[in-house]
């Protein structure tokens, strides 16, 4: 998913001179290719995360379009007051992209999973929160972060990640949910993030027939769209690679409730939230097992409208 995105972005920056791209000394074979072809529009800021943030504002108030790029939770968790203050009180043209998000660095470790990061980042006033299932889907956030005016956090994958969407599949709007999969069924799976692609084989061994949504952008979240969502498929199951307070399942119910109270939502679906418990993992191993030591497997019942929790 990380060279998708850095290979959509490269094709961006030959067309906009304005593109500029910051790492805290790392991504080598990843970025290099944006180095060797855009060398003035490219800095390694070294292992000092806070002060890429810093630099990343100050060329963005001279007009550029800056993407800071480090591992997971280190341009996100370390520099919040950066962002917080340096960024988004200004309403500074930074894209923050956070590698790695969940548990693709498993095998690191709690300083290298990125469970929290959707909860602080869609806190935070003016910034938009973009979280790709699939290369497919990275590219075509590349594509719109690379137009987009104002800060944006990008949560990617690491590598590897199957490509769901088809090829062609790149028209995503902000704030809407993009279909993979519909269905007649009243069961809707709503996620969002590299999980999609084991969720998928989950439904499709299970044999459930549910709509299948990504959520591509977090925040802003279209409640007119999610309100259509819960009347075609009032049982709905979020699952996300994420705490389970403030994340992806939160941001729906907020919105489904605001559908509510402006009267485009008749009636309130059935929610269940599959996400990581209020704890830290202190085990270490590869992402499809820290997935299912969090509990983060899908089931039958969980999509049959008698299931009591």
């Amino acid at each position: 998913m990380r060279t998708a995105f850095i290979n959509q972005l490269i094709e961006e920056a030959a067309h906009n001179e304005r593109i500029f791209l910051i790492v805290g000394d790392l991504g080598f074979h990843v970025v290099e290719p944006f180095r060797d072809r855009f060398p003035d529009r490219f800095l390694n800021a070294g292992i000092a995360e806070q002060n890429m943030t810093g630099v990343a504002a100050g060329l963005a108030r001279e007009g550029y379009n800056v993407y800071i790029y480090s591992i997971a939770n280190f341009p996100m968790l370390r520099c919040i007051e950066q962002i917080r203050n340096d960024v988004c009180y200004y309403g500074g043209n930074v894209k923050i992209v956070a590698v790695g998000a969940g548990y693709a660095y498993g095998s690191l470790g709690v300083s290298h999973h990125a469970t929290e990061d959707v909860a602080v980042m869609r806190a935070l006033p003016q910034m938009t929160v973009a979280s790709p299932s699939d290369p497919s889907e990275a590219r075509a956030i590349a594509t719109l972060s690379a137009r987009f005016e104002g800060p944006m956090y990008i949560r990617l994958g690491k590598a590897g990640e199957k490509q769901v969407f088809p090829d062609d599949a790149t028209a995503i709007e902000l704030g809407q949910p993009h279909c993979l999969k519909e269905s007649a069924s009243p069961n809707l799976l709503l996620t969002t993030g590299s999980v999609l692609s084991e969720a998928v084989s989950q439904i499709d061994a299970l044999g459930i027939d549910t709509a299948v949504y990504t959520l591509p952008f977090v925040k802003p979240l279209s409640a007119e769209a999610l309100a259509r969502l819960a009347t075609r498929h009032p049982n709905m199951v979020v699952l996300e690679e994420h705490q389970k307070s403030g994340g992806i399942g939160s941001a729906v119910i907020e919105r489904l409730n605001d559908a509510l109270t402006e009267g485009t939502l008749a009636h309130w679906p059935r929610i269940r939230r599959l996400a990581i418990d209020d704890y830290y993992l202190s085990t270490a191993g590869k992402e499809t097992y820290m997935r299912r030591e969090a509990g983060l497997t899908l089931r039958t019942e969980y999509f049959e409208p008698t299931h009591k929790e």
